[in-house]
């Protein structure tokens, strides 16, 4: 390894991007990023396969650990205002190798999750379509392959996916022009969803039957995760990729006009605000039909959609669902950039992702770079191999940041926290049992793919990474 190589990044004004993030806007960040497939799709199923009525636990239990995990986070984003959100923080507790490990496995968080995301909305896009007398080819609507793992892939006479394809491409344009427009379009977009999803809790509240909801635990059916307590244990790990996303607050560090102040707000008000509108979706979903018909592409519009006086709220929900949809895409793809932005600086990646467009003043190459990542994955790859694996991912970065909360509080505890982690010694290992509990809840075959994507990164690391990648800058965390 050449002394070069050891050498801090260097930072200049033509690299850094434009502070014009507040308070309000990290929030609405967080809950573009956060209210999205989790609860529109994925809840649904949560309930019908798993937990039952139940699921109201899964998602506190879900909550739990991202409250646990979100106050790591808060101490660490206001110790260290940088992009890069885990990734970051790893470097700065753990060495080059673990932060390495942290920020790819941080691709299945944000570029693979904003795939699976843009072909869930063309899922939905495609069924609004048709509610309108159109009938959108089924050959541009659908991945060319096929299955449930790597033994049973299989073509499927398709093309490609196509509105997954232009929503993407879309989203990479205004990510390019400029944070500020970004923000404003994210904001937009997170006020339509979270209106539908505060008019769903409020008209359907009274249409909620407690017939419904008994027995509130069903019974386990004889295997692990079929109801009972492992139901909503494996519902839990399932819901869990409806929380995914608060943590892309942190990841604007380098954007927030005052990241010590205003990212532990953006980060915990986001989860807040999400929690509470979570509970009250999950009782609505299960309260008003039976909650074992709920296995549908569109649970939502699909329950409240049974009941005559609501039918006017359908087709609302199903624009709320798509909208909020691609507002995870774009939030998805926002922090994907700036992860590869920071990782790039500290020569990790090569220095193209660390361009800084001068006008715009945003990573637009890495940006264009991710946005083709995420079109070529929603365009080809079914959504079932990697699905599993954004929750995996998301639960591993998690767990490292609680971890380094209480390696930090014994190498640096005289650095400055304008941000404390409350009761830390409790907290944080309190996150990593939630999460681990979460992670070892997921099926088999996401640890044997986990797995094969870490060989992948450690194959780039030791060729690229190891060679140029400067040690952690963060020794003046021992500075009070």
């Amino acid at each position: 390894m050449s002394d070069a190589s050891l050498e801090q990044p260097i930072v200049t004004e033509d690299n850094h991007l434009k502070r014009t993030l507040g308070p309000v806007s990290l929030i609405m960040l967080g809950i573009g990023s956060i209210i999205g497939a989790g609860i529109f799709v994925i809840a649904g199923t949560a309930a019908a396969e798993h937990a039952g009525p139940a699921v109201l636990v899964s998602f506190i239990i879900a909550g739990l650990g991202c409250l646990f995990a979100g106050l790591c986070y808060a101490e660490f984003a206001s110790m260290i205002p940088e992009s890069g959100s885990a990734y970051t923080y790893a470097y700065a507790t753990m060495g080059r190798f673990m932060a390495w490990f942290i920020g790819w496995n941080m691709v299945l968080e944000y570029l693979v999750s904003s795939s699976t995301v843009a072909v869930g909305w063309s899922g939905y896009f495609v069924s609004f379509l048709q509610n309108l007398g159109y009938k959108f080819p089924a050959e541009f609507a659908n991945a060319p392959v096929a299955g449930t793992g790597f033994h049973d892939l299989h073509l499927t006479g398709a093309f490609l996916n196509l509105p997954a394809v232009l929503l993407i491409l879309f989203l990479t344009v205004f990510l390019v022009v400029g944070v500020s427009e970004s923000a404003r379009f994210n904001a937009l977009m997170v006020m339509i969803k979270t209106s539908i999803v505060i008019l769903v809790i409020i008209f359907g509240l009274p249409y909620v039957h407690a017939s419904n909801l008994h027995p509130f635990i069903p019974p386990n059916e004889g295997s692990f995760g079929k109801f009972g307590i492992t139901g909503i244990l494996a519902a839990s790990g399932m819901i869990f990729f409806a929380y995914i996303g608060f943590e892309a607050v942190s990841v604007a560090a380098q954007e927030a006009k005052n990241p010590r102040r205003d990212l532990p707000i953006g980060i915990l008000g986001s989860l807040a605000i999400c929690t509470l509108l979570y509970i009250g979706m999950a009782i609505v979903l299960t309260g008003v039909t039976n909650w074992r018909t709920l296995d549908v592409p569109n649970p939502v519009s699909f329950a409240l959609g049974k009941i005559a006086a609501l039918q006017w709220i359908v087709m609302p929900i199903n624009i709320g669902a798509m909208v909020g949809l691609a507002s995870v895409v774009f939030v998805g793809l926002y922090g994907q950039s700036r992860i590869f932005y920071s990782m790039a600086r500290d020569g990790f990646l090569p220095p193209v992702f660390s361009a800084v467009h001068k006008r715009f003043r945003t990573p637009h190459r890495g940006t264009i770079i991710t946005g083709i990542g995420a079109i070529l994955f929603a365009a080809v790859l079914p959504l079932d191999i990697l699905a599993d694996l954004v929750s995996i991912g998301t639960l591993l970065a998690f767990v490292a940041v609680c971890g380094g909360i209480l390696i930090l509080r014994r190498t640096a505890p005289k650095a400055r926290r304008p941000f404390r982690t409350p009761f830390a010694w409790f907290v944080a290992p309190a996150g990593i049992v939630t999460c681990g509990l979460m992670m070892f809840s997921l099926a088999d075959g996401t640890w044997v793919r986990l797995v094969l994507w870490t060989a992948i990164g450690l194959l780039i690391y030791f060729v690229y990474g190891i060679w140029h990648a400067a040690p952690s800058k963060w020794k003046v965390l021992n500075e009070p």
